[in-house]
Formats: C-alpha cells, sequence, structure tokens
C-alpha cells in the first residue's frame, strides 16, 4: 500500500497539492494515481501564465495502459512546469511527490475543499 504524505492536500481526483507558504502551491499526481496508470510515457502540461480554475482539465498524462486528463484542484496562474518530464516522464512513476511534481501555480484564493491524507484514503478505500 502507498504511503500518503500528511503535509500536503488531495483532490478526489488524484492531484496532490503542496502549499509552499509564498502564496504559491506544487501540484503533482499521487501514489497511487501513477500506480493506477502504470509506466508513464508522456505528459502535457499547461503553458506558463495560463490561468486555471478548479476543476479545469489542464493536461494529460499517458501510460502504456491509458492516457488520463488532469484537473485542476485550485485557482491559479501557472508559474512554472517540470520541464524535466518532457525528457523523463518516467519520474512521476519513481517520485511523485519529489522529482515527478507537474507545476507550481500562484494561488488566487485560498485552498480549500481539498482532502487531507486520511480524507484521500478514504476516496481510495471507498475506489476499491
Amino acid at each position: 500500500m502507498s504511503q500518503i504524505p500528511d503535509n500536503l492536500q488531495y483532490a478526489e481526483s488524484h492531484e496532490w497539492v503542496l502549499d509552499n507558504g509564498d502564496g504559491t502551491v506544487t501540484i503533482g499526481i499521487t501514489d497511487h494515481a501513477q500506480e493506477a496508470l502504470g509506466d508513464v510515457v508522456f505528459v502535457e502540461l499547461p503553458e506558463v501564465g495560463q490561468t486555471l480554475s478548479r476543476g479545469d482539465e489542464f493536461g494529460v498524462i499517458e501510460s502504456v495502459k491509458a492516457a488520463s486528463d488532469l484537473y485542476a484542484p485550485i485557482n491559479g496562474e501557472v508559474i512554472e512546469t517540470n520541464e524535466a518530464l518532457e525528457d523523463a516522464p518516467e519520474t512521476v512513476n519513481e517520485a511523485p511527490y519529489e522529482g515527478g511534481w507537474l507545476m507550481k501555480v500562484r494561488l488566487d484564493g485560498t485552498v480549500e475543499g481539498l482532502l487531507d491524507a486520511d480524507g484521500y484514503q478514504a476516496t481510495i478505500d471507498a475506489e476499491s
């Protein structure tokens, strides 16, 4: 069973959010999500400067098994994307909470309505 870090918040669509403490957040997909996908072969990320609203599709992650849409867990402006994933998309599998992050966003408002680690575990348990 995968570990769910306590320092992150989670969307039911399996994205995680790290509050960087400076009005920005880092976003990625959870270990559970990357396990379900299998070997990631391609990640399509938004353009820097793009404005996202919670629930918007912001990209696609493709594995050998499937392609899945990625959904914004918060409102804000994309300020950075993880360009390393262009050459090494498998980093999402190897380190979903470290090197496999997807993007950084300047928050528009607050991080609200996301799940804590226990709530996210309950979501996973309900799916299986």
